[in-house]
């Protein structure tokens, strides 16, 4: 069979599973670690009660589409970039690097400035309650002030993994995340006595709530940022360019990134939004469910973070080996990395299934919360393989040869013509349950497997970039 001969042929390609290794497991450990600072943050909030929980929850929807729009520019630009590293292309990568900032810089000003002005119309957008808009607003008007940074560090961290540099994000990520719970027992809770190797001790604090939690997640961003600079700049990597080297495109340039880019940036923009009309829908149908849907989607980010590391695995390396003009060394490579999905997939799945509950415990949740968070999470179990998939495909193997086109048309067409449709009929019109609406929206996984791998079948994604120009 021809399926166990390529895994065999996988775990004998030393080479192959070692630059894989090497840039999946960084993004995989930032994307975990970045994992755990949110779960830390719901839980210390979680203190604070239910409503406090969906109020940052929708709050942090407006970071979450923002992120989309800089997540899209990242990927777009790191596809050209991964390519002209296969070529030694510096020259260029410095130019990607400066129009890709100047794309984030100006998605974060709108953002920021939506959040500055008016954050209680921002927060009615996602609920009704006035309970969870007041916190929610709160917490908005603050962290808009993190987006450019944000911005910055996505942009760095994309180009630095394009020219295989990835261990740096891991280091300053783990500063910010360290920085991020301290400051957050100082900013969230009030000034109290704890009990410290047997010895009572005052804890100062603040005792700012929501907007403690916002203010720690602030002052850790920047130091993210000025960190990765730093040490970005001091070692003169490829991508410590100058203000000079990140101007001067050429028309040819200027289009080849538009062309490759403008769809990502379409497709992460118009599918977080569609995701965000899911908030819509949830955010209509209670606190409850809201809260039960933002923890579960808490734990559900543990496990996708894995997938995040192997999608940029994906992505990188074979923009590398088709930068290099290897199209052949490319396609064998896709479907190693098909494999290693669905192989991290089953134990994935296995392991967020079966601790699940111990996850859920570290909640201070009424028993049908805890409920609906479990079989949330038995629902995104069954959709893992797809989910996963197409995670992989579209994310890495699509966009590494820069069928960007065909990813913006199935991102978008899942959202908006399948999720949005059934999220809202399920909530709003048949009142069904947050379970079953979760269960309705994730057919759209369903739809976008089949008709990836169509595509993927079709190999136009098999180009050499670098040489178009």
């Amino acid at each position: 069979m021809q399926l166990v001969q390529d895994a065999r042929d996988m775990f004998h390609d030393r080479i192959f599973l070692g630059k894989a290794l090497k840039i999946a497991c960084p993004v995989a450990m930032q994307g975990m670690l970045n994992t755990i600072v949110n779960l830390a943050d719901t839980l210390m909030i979680g203190t604070l009660g239910e409503t406090a929980i969906a109020a940052v929850g929708l709050a942090n929807k407006v970071f979450f589409v923002f992120t989309l729009l800089v997540f899209g520019v990242v990927s777009g630009g790191g596809v050209l970039a991964a390519q002209y590293w296969g070529n030694h292309d510096v020259k260029n990568i410095r130019k990607v690097l400066g129009l890709g900032l100047m794309i984030a810089l100006g998605g974060a000003f709108v953002f920021a400035s939506a959040g500055l002005i008016n954050p209680r119309g921002v927060m009615g957008i996602f609920t009704e309650s006035e309970a969870s808009i007041g916190l929610g607003a709160s917490y908005l008007v603050i962290a808009v002030l993190s987006y450019p940074f944000t911005a910055v560090t996505n942009v760095y961290v994309a180009m630095l993994r394009a020219v295989g540099q990835v261990k740096v994000s891991v280091f300053t990520s783990c500063m910010a995340i360290i920085t991020n719970i301290v400051l957050n027992f100082f900013f969230i809770f009030p000034e109290r006595a704890v009990i410290l190797f047997g010895q009572e001790m005052i804890m100062p604090g603040l005792g700012l709530g929501v907007a403690g939690a916002a203010m720690a997640t602030l002052s850790a961003r920047v130091l993210e940022m000025s960190v990765l600079l730093l040490i970005t700049y001091r070692k003169k990597w490829p991508v410590a360019a100058r203000v000079s080297e990140m101007f001067g495109y050429s028309k040819a340039f200027i289009f080849q990134f538009f062309q490759t880019a403008t769809p990502v940036i379409l497709n992460e923009f118009m599918w977080g939004l569609g995701t965000t009309m899911y908030s819509l829908a949830y955010g209509r149908m209670g606190d409850e469910a809201v809260a039960a849907i933002t923890i579960a989607t808490t734990i559900q980010d543990i496990a996708v973070v894995l997938f995040q590391g192997l999608s940029a695995a994906t992505a990188v390396i074979l923009g590398n080996e088709m930068g290099a003009g290897k199209l052949k060394r490319a396609e064998k490579y896709a479907t190693y990395f098909f494999l290693l999905q669905f192989l991290i997939t089953l134990a994935g799945a296995a392991v967020i299934v079966a601790g699940r509950w111990q996850v859920i415990g570290l909640y201070r949740v009424t028993p049908q919360v805890a409920e609906n968070v479990s079989r949330l999470i038995l629902i995104f179990a069954a959709y893992m393989p797809a989910k996963m998939f197409n995670y992989v495909n579209v994310v890495g193997v699509l966009r590494s040869g820069g069928d960007t086109k065909m990813c913006l048309f199935l991102d978008t067409s899942g959202v908006w013509f399948i999720g949005v449709p059934l999220a809202f009929l399920g909530g709003l019109v048949w009142k069904l349950t947050i379970c079953q609406v979760y269960a309705l929206v994730m057919l759209e996984e369903i739809y976008k497997m089949i008709l990836g791998y169509w595509r993927y079948r079709q190999k136009k994604w098999l180009r050499n970039l670098a040489v178009e120009l």
